[in-house]
C-alpha cells in the first residue's frame, strides 16, 4: 500500500480512502502487522473493539486474513467499548451476541480473552463491575490498538455530550439522538434502552494507538467539528486531538465538510481542474450572494481565490464559463424529446428520437416517487416507457397496527363474500404473534409477508399515480435484505445476476439508481453497489450491446451539491403536486415513518418538496433560469 498522507488543516491526523472497503483493509493490515510481530515475540496483543455498521468491513477483513493468510489471533485479548443496560446476552440487540456473530465465532481468539461490558447486571452491581473492567484492561497491559466509530453527536463509545475528559468506565444515560439513531435496529425508538455501560474518554485515550473510522455523508458535519474545532466535552471525539498516535480513517463522503476537501483553495495551492473550478466558483457565488455572471475580481481575491483568478481569469470569463456549464445541466426532457418519424429535426443535436425504455431501481418501495417522482411523471408524459424495479420489500418498516388492520380487512372481505375458509386461520396466527411479541422482536415469516404485501400494493398505487401501469413494475426481493432485521447479508451473487438479467430483458437507454450512499438503512448503498456490479458485468460481457447511461438520484436524506449536478429536471407546481400525491399512496410511511432518520421530523413528502424547491432556489441564486422546483441527478462513472 502506498504511503498515506494526512489531510491538511485537521487537529487530529485524518487519512482519506476512496471507499470504506479500502479503509477497512488498511486498518486490518495494521492490526495484522502488530499481531504477527507480537506473536513472534510470544506477547499478547490487546485490542479495543467497537460495534455498529462502521467496523463490519474491518472485522470481515480480519476474518479473511485469519482464514486465508494464516493470521493467528490466539494471543489476542479484546475489550469492547460498551453495552446497553439492561441487555440479555442472547438478545439480538446485545453487543455480546453481535460481536460473537460478527467476529469471534469466525476466528481463534480464546473465549476467556474476550471482555464485553455485562448488560445483565443488577443496578447495584454496575459500579463494581466498571471498576473491575478498568483493572482488567490494566492487568492485560493496556490497549495496544483501539477501534472507534463516531456517533452523530460526536460521541465515541457511549460518551455522550458532556462527558468529561477524565471519565472512566461507568453507567451512562443515552442521548435522545443516539437512541433515535438506534431505533431502526430495535424496531422503534421506544424499544431502545435508556442506559448503557461504556468505557470513558480517559479509558479510550489510554490506548497506545487509536483508529477512529467514519463513513458516509451523514457523518461529515460532526467529523468537521471533531477534527477542526477545539476539544470540547460537547464532542467527546474531539479529545482525540490530545492523543499522540490517533488517526481518523475517512471515506470521501465523511470527509466532505473538511476544509481541505470542501475548500481546498484555503489550505494551499490547487490543481485547478474543471471540476474544482466549478466547485470553487459556485461556492463563491453562493457565499457572496451574486449570480455567476456578476462576480468580479475582488470577489475572487477576497475569498482565497487569487491563484484561480491569475491562472484562468479574469472574473468575467470564469463566471461566464461556469454559468454556461450549469445551464447545460437543465434538462426539461431528461431522456430527450420523442420525435415521431418524419417530424422536423430536433433543435439540439441528440435531443430528438424515438421513445426510450427507462429503468428506475428503487431500493425501498417508496424511494422512486420520493426521490424522482417528478422526473418519472415527466418521462411518462413525454412518451417514454418507464419500468420500476423495487429491489427490496421494505417489510421491516411497517408498523404492527398496519399489519393488524390489513389482516382484519382480508378476514372481513372473505367473510363478506362467503369464503371465510380461504383465510386459513392467518388472522388468528398473526394476531397471536403480535399480541405476544416482545419489544424489538423480529417478525414471524407470516407477519413479514403481510407487511411486504402492504408495501407492494402501495408501490403499485404510487406508480399508477405517476402513469406507470402494474405490468411495468418488478418486485425483485433481493436476497441480501431477507433477514427480517435491520442487519443485512452481504450482496449475493444471484442478486447481481437478477439485476443483470432484468437489464438484458428490458434493454433500457437510461437506468436510475439511488446514489444516496449514506442512507441510514444501509440498504441504498448495497443496492447501488449491486447495480454497479451488474452494469460492469454487462458492459464487459456484451460490449456490442446498446449502451445505457446510469443516473444517480438522492432522496429523503440528502441532495447533490449545486456544483455536482449533471442533470436538473424542472418541475412545475402541477407536477410537484402529482409527485406529492404519489408519495401519499404510501400510507404506511405517511404521518410517521417507522425509521424517519435522524432528527428530521418532517414527513417524506415535506422533505421531498422542500428539497426540490430548495434546489430551484439555489439555481436561481446562481443567476440561472428560475423554476418552481428541480430534481437533480449525477451520472455514474465507473472508476
Amino acid at each position: 500500500m502506498p504511503a498515506l498522507h494526512p489531510l491538511p488543516h485537521t487537529r487530529t491526523p485524518a487519512v482519506l480512502f476512496p471507499t470504506p472497503a479500502a479503509a477497512a483493509k488498511y486498518v486490518a493490515r495494521e492490526i495484522d502487522k502488530l499481531v504477527r510481530a507480537r506473536n513472534a515475540a510470544s506477547k499478547p496483543t490487546v485490542l479495543g473493539l467497537a460495534t455498529g455498521s462502521t467496523p463490519v468491513g474491518l472485522y470481515r477483513e480480519l476474518i479473511r486474513l485469519h482464514k486465508e493468510e494464516g493470521l493467528d489471533l490466539s494471543r489476542v485479548v479484546t475489550f469492547n467499548l460498551d453495552e446497553y443496560l439492561p441487555m440479555p446476552r442472547e438478545s439480538q440487540h446485545s453487543y455480546f451476541r453481535w460481536m460473537h456473530e460478527t467476529l469471534f465465532n469466525h476466528v481463534n481468539i480464546p473465549w476467556n480473552n474476550i471482555h464485553i461490558p455485562d448488560g445483565t447486571l443488577a443496578a447495584e452491581e454496575v459500579d463494581a463491575f466498571c471498576v473491575e473492567y478498568e483493572k482488567k484492561i490494566k492487568a492485560a497491559g493496556g490497549i495496544d490498538v483501539q477501534i472507534l466509530g463516531i456517533g452523530r453527536t460526536g460521541h465515541i463509545a457511549f460518551n455522550e455530550p458532556g462527558s468529561p475528559r477524565n471519565s472512566r468506565t461507568r453507567k451512562v444515560t443515552l442521548d435522545s439522538i443516539t437512541r433515535r439513531d438506534a431505533a431502526s435496529g430495535f424496531f422503534g425508538e421506544e424499544n431502545v434502552p435508556h442506559q448503557a455501560i461504556t468505557m470513558g474518554v480517559a479509558s479510550i485515550l489510554d490506548a497506545r494507538r487509536i483508529f477512529m473510522m467514519a463513513y458516509g455523508e451523514h457523518k461529515a458535519g460532526i467529523v468537521y467539528k471533531a477534527l477542526e474545532q477545539p476539544p470540547t466535552e460537547a464532542i467527546s471525539a474531539s479529545f482525540l486531538q490530545e492523543h499522540p498516535d490517533a488517526t481518523v480513517i475517512l471515506d470521501e463522503a465523511a470527509a466532505a465538510e473538511l476544509t481541505a476537501i470542501k475548500r481546498p483553495w484555503e489550505v494551499g495551492p490547487c490543481d485547478w481542474t474543471p471540476d474544482l473550478v466549478r466547485k470553487a466558483v459556485v461556492h463563491l457565488a453562493l457565499t457572496v450572494r451574486k449570480g455567476l455572471q456578476k462576480l468580479n475580481d475582488d470577489d475572487f481575491r477576497d475569498h482565497h481565490m487569487y491563484e484561480l483568478l491569475r491562472e484562468i481569469g479574469p472574473a468575467e470569463r470564469i463566471g461566464e464559463e461556469v454559468f454556461h456549464d450549469r445551464m447545460s445541466t437543465i434538462r426539461p426532457h431528461p431522456a430527450g424529446r420523442v420525435v415521431p418519424p418524419g417530424s422536423a429535426p430536433a433543435r439540439r443535436a441528440g435531443d430528438g428520437g424515438p421513445a426510450k425504455t427507462i429503468l428506475v431501481f428503487s431500493p425501498h418501495p417508496d424511494d422512486d416517487v420520493i426521490s424522482m417522482g417528478g422526473t418519472i411523471i415527466r418521462l411518462v408524459e413525454q412518451g417514454h416507457k418507464v419500468h420500476v424495479a423495487y429491489m427490496t420489500s421494505g417489510n421491516i418498516a411497517v408498523f404492527d397496527h398496519d399489519a393488524r388492520r390489513f389482516v382484519d380487512f382480508v378476514d372481513e372481505f372473505l367473510t363478506a363474500f362467503g369464503t371465510p375458509e380461504r383465510a386459513g386461520g392467518i388472522k388468528d396466527r398473526v394476531y397471536k404473534f403480535l399480541d405476544e411479541k416482545q419489544a424489538g422482536q423480529p417478525d414471524s415469516d407470516e407477519v413479514l409477508k403481510v407487511k411486504g404485501l402492504i408495501r407492494a400494493t402501495e408501490a403499485r398505487a404510487a406508480a399508477l399515480a405517476c402513469g406507470i401501469p402494474p405490468e411495468q413494475l418488478e418486485f425483485m426481493n433481493l436476497r441480501f435484505y431477507q433477514t427480517g432485521t435491520k442487519t443485512k447479508l452481504p450482496i449475493q451473487p444471484q442478486d447481481v445476476e437478477d439485476i443483470a438479467a432484468l437489464v438484458r430483458r428490458l434493454r433500457p437507454a437510461q437506468i436510475y439508481v439511488a446514489g444516496e450512499l449514506s442512507d441510514p438503512h444501509g440498504t441504498h448503498r448495497m443496492c447501488a453497489e449491486a447495480v454497479f456490479a451488474a452494469a460492469r458485468q454487462l458492459r464487459a460481457a456484451e460490449p456490442a450491446a446498446p449502451p445505457f447511461d446510469v443516473w444517480l438520484y438522492k432522496g429523503a436524506w440528502e441532495e447533490w451539491e449545486a456544483h455536482e449536478i449533471e442533470m436538473a429536471v424542472p418541475l412545475s407546481p402541477e407536477v410537484l403536486e402529482r409527485k406529492k400525491q404519489a408519495i401519499f399512496r404510501h400510507q404506511s410511511q405517511k404521518d410517521k415513518a417507522m425509521f424517519p432518520g435522524g432528527t428530521d421530523r418532517r414527513e417524506f413528502w415535506q422533505r421531498a418538496e422542500d428539497r426540490n424547491i430548495g434546489t430551484a432556489k439555489t439555481y436561481d441564486a446562481l443567476g440561472l433560469p428560475e423554476y418552481f422546483a428541480l430534481e437533480a441527478f449525477v451520472k455514474w462513472k465507473d472508476a
